[in-house]
């Protein structure tokens, strides 16, 4: 960190003053950053844009170190997770404007800094607009289930709607494990515990083991990063809770794999029989860009059946493929990626170019969509091939 800084040098940028400028700026706004050589920036409904800010034209590198240094506010676990590992994850409010989770990360020699805004109520089921199988999601009294996708796709808003359900519906004590603490659930049928990252834990598998002695139904786990923090989890599902946690995977099948690869290869046939047992439901999503702007989440949901759990217990194989035994099992609420787009493109919320750029299965997808051309036939303003080029010859030869 910049020694003068150290040193308690005052901050020359009022950093609260300079948020509030860049939330004006522009609407839908997810991420606020700080890099250096490029103006402060916003994320306004997926795309950067760029925000004038006298005397920040181009940031530099004690301006972002400052921006640092102030967002870490001088936390020892802060500063050792950034000295240690190049990052650290932290909050951050703006009077009672706006939250926002903050990551100050290395990068080419110099700081630069990305604000995750949260949004300021908690998000309900009808609010994402998810479907009812996500209140048979939330109905699981034990079991493990896991919410997928890339980063800033939006699975903390996902598991913040589903603990709302649970909060407005059961009366249990939730305990969630968060790095850092993002929604802020308030005590309504349900008793909430919110426990943060390096200010009321060490790591995630300390904070779980303590979790299961503080009588939690319902446990959420930030992000399972390790093999120990897996294990735990899998005891605090067989053991009568439900665990809630993510994972950076695209899809059900991947998740699994992922999930393999966190244990040595001869412990492989134990934990396929832990999870077949554990897993309750597999939910992937991802934001898309949707027409007219703005994003839209599609999502694939995975559950638990015979079907599945023997394809976890052995294998995938051409008989057994997730993939296919998601989308046959639509009668209750699952569903692939290609099916939700599909939905979305047939409802014209999203372009033929954005179903086939986030589809899992590009040929499938392709295939798809040309099924849906022909059910739907040509747009009512698109001429007929050849039609242009009669009408030229009759015009050229008016008597023939």
């Amino acid at each position: 960190m910049n020694a003068a800084l150290k040193m308690g040098m005052s901050l020359s940028i009022d950093v609260d003053a300079l948020l509030g400028r860049l939330l004006e700026s522009a609407e839908n706004i997810s991420d606020l950053l700080f890099i250096v050589g490029r103006p402060p920036q916003v994320e306004s409904s997926g795309r950067l844009r760029p925000v004038p800010i006298p005397g920040l034209e181009l940031l530099t590198p004690a301006q972002t170190v400052e921006l640092g240094a102030h967002f870490m506010r001088q936390n020892p676990r802060l500063n050792e997770d950034f000295q240690e590992q190049g990052s650290c994850d932290t909050s951050y409010a703006l009077h009672d404007t706006a939250r926002f989770r903050v990551n100050v990360f290395r990068q080419n020699g110099a700081h630069g800094i990305v604000l995750r805004k949260l949004p300021a109520q908690i998000p309900s089921l009808e609010g994402l607009g998810l479907g009812a199988v996500f209140r048979e999601i939330v109905r699981e009294k034990n079991g493990i289930v896991f919410v997928t996708g890339a980063t800033g796709n939006g699975k903390t808003t996902t598991l913040a709607a589903m603990l709302n359900e649970l909060n407005e519906t059961e009366d249990i004590h939730v305990v969630t494990l968060e790095d850092p603490i993002e929604f802020l659930h308030p005590h309504k049928r349900s008793t909430f515990s919110q426990r943060e990252l390096g200010r009321d834990y060490r790591d995630f598998a300390t904070g779980l083991r303590a979790a299961l002695r503080q009588a939690p139904k319902v446990v959420l786990v930030g992000e399972i990063r390790d093999r120990e923090t897996m294990e735990i989890a899998l005891t605090a599902a067989e053991t009568g809770h439900v665990v809630y946690t993510t994972l950076h995977t695209i899809s059900a099948s991947m998740s699994i794999n992922r999930i393999l690869g966190l244990f040595h290869p001869d412990e492989e046939p134990q934990v396929r029989q832990r999870l077949s047992d554990a897993l309750r439901y597999i939910v992937s999503q991802r934001l898309v860009p949707k027409v007219g702007g703005g994003r839209l989440l599609a999502t694939e949901v995975m559950g638990s059946s015979l079907r599945s759990r023997e394809a976890i217990l052995l294998g995938e194989t051409d008989g057994r493929d997730l993939h296919e035994i998601i989308e046959s099992a639509s009668t209750q609420g699952w569903h692939s990626f290609e099916q939700s787009l599909l939905a979305a493109l047939r409802a014209g919320k999203i372009t033929e170019e954005t179903a086939r750029l986030h589809s899992v299965r590009k040929l499938a997808m392709n295939r798809a969509i040309d099924l849906l051309r022909k059910e739907l036939g040509p747009p009512a303003d698109v001429v007929p091939a050849g039609a242009g080029f009669r009408l030229e010859k009759d015009q050229r030869r008016p008597g023939a």
